[in-house]
């Protein structure tokens, strides 16, 4: 593989350590064509690709993906954790109070961590987290009309 050439999903997986198998490259990819996916959709997303995978099998490559920095996992306040391909910008999301649809919202101020703690106590802070709620358009156009 040259410098130019974008790396496979399986090359990816070897990069970081991970056993390539269909389920993993189904899941990989379905996660990176989706927009922030909880684990059922994951799970329906897989099942179209490769058939029969058990939701304890997708949770277990959710966590060794997340884990290998290939996914971003997410957990906006009472909602089920969702997962998305876009990693490494620590950019932060928006969510609609009503539907649940989520956005993504680039770095609020620029380079990570974008947000400086007026009191660190003592940590060595190296990523901000920032979650903006309200209604997204469509649920606003519902609601005024």
């Amino acid at each position: 593989m040259t410098a130019s050439q974008t790396p496979t999903t399986a090359e990816e997986l070897r990069g970081a350590g991970l056993r390539v198998t269909a389920a993993r490259v189904a899941l990989l990819e379905t996660v990176r064509s989706g927009d922030h996916l909880d684990v059922e959709a994951i799970a329906s997303g897989v099942r179209d690709r490769v058939g029969h995978i058990s939701l304890q099998a997708v949770y277990e490559a959710l966590n060794a993906l997340s884990a290998a920095g290939l996914v971003r996992r997410i957990e906006p306040a009472g909602s089920p954790a969702r997962f998305e391909g876009r990693i490494g910008d620590n950019h932060h999301h928006i969510v609609c109070r009503s539907c649940g649809v989520v956005a993504d919202v680039d770095c609020v101020v620029g380079h990570a961590p974008c947000l400086t703690a007026s009191n660190d106590h003592g940590f060595s802070i190296d990523e901000a987290e920032v979650v903006f709620w309200g209604l997204c358009p469509d649920c606003s156009t519902a609601r005024t009309a």
